[in-house]
């Protein structure tokens, strides 16, 4: 289990401490308003001091089984970013028939990733923005008492919520840059793959004594590879 954990959130070598913590902060912007919706609706914890009720949603879906399903779909997705990072966003994992072990084309993850990211931005900075000014969704006056800084259960609430205003900006950012690193590395390949097999060891040798030139004393190769 912890072999299986470690290699989901490893990332690869080439990726800069920033994407590192973006990744992460994504699941930290998704997990509070993922729990405060279990708690409030389906244990029933005090968090809400609105009206409860099914909305739109069919009388055979429960509420509680409805906002579980959500919350859970909702840290799949935040969790698929680290597909952005990490190896298993650039090789097909072995579970994946006809395709596993084989390198993923950058735009495969770029279209859903960078789709993904602009809908987020909207979605959360209109839901947020209609909020402030006590409006829901589609622009019509919000008479539901429970969202608002007045009480504690909606100030809870609405602090739960806004993190998420950080969800598709900081995909966005992933996606840029894991586009550029896919696209690179795959331009670096190609040249070395058109080279003669001694001379392109020897560029990959040259390259490695250049970042060598600028170590510190005492400090490793790979501590001097080029920071970001």
């Amino acid at each position: 289990m912890s072999a299986a954990w470690a290699a989901a959130h490893r990332p690869v070598e080439d990726v800069p401490r920033w994407a590192v913590r973006a990744v992460w902060a994504i699941q930290l912007s998704v997990l509070p308003s993922s729990l405060w919706r279990i708690l409030a609706f389906t244990f029933h914890v005090p968090l809400w001091d609105g009206a409860v009720g099914n909305g739109d949603l069919p009388a055979w879906i429960p509420t509680e089984l409805y906002v579980v399903l959500l919350s859970l779909v909702s840290e799949v997705l935040a969790f698929a970013a680290f597909g952005l990072v990490c190896r298993w966003g650039e090789v097909w994992p072995r579970w994946v028939p006809l395709l596993k072990g084989r390198a993923i084309r950058p735009m495969v993850a770029v279209v859903p990733a960078a789709t993904g990211a602009l809908v987020l931005t909207v979605l959360w900075t209109w839901t947020t923005g209609m909020a402030l000014l006590g409006r829901n969704v589609q622009g019509q006056p919000q008479h539901d008492p429970g969202l608002t800084f007045e009480t504690w259960q909606g100030t809870t609430m609405l602090l739960a919520y806004v993190p998420l205003l950080l969800w598709g900006p900081l995909l966005g950012a992933l996606t840029v840059h894991y586009r550029r690193r896919r696209l690179a590395g795959l331009g670096q390949r190609e040249v070395d793959d058109q080279l003669p097999r001694p001379l392109a060891v020897a560029v990959g040798h040259a390259s490695t004594e250049r970042a060598g030139a600028f170590r510190e004393p005492g400090e490793s190769p790979a501590a001097a590879a080029p920071r970001r």
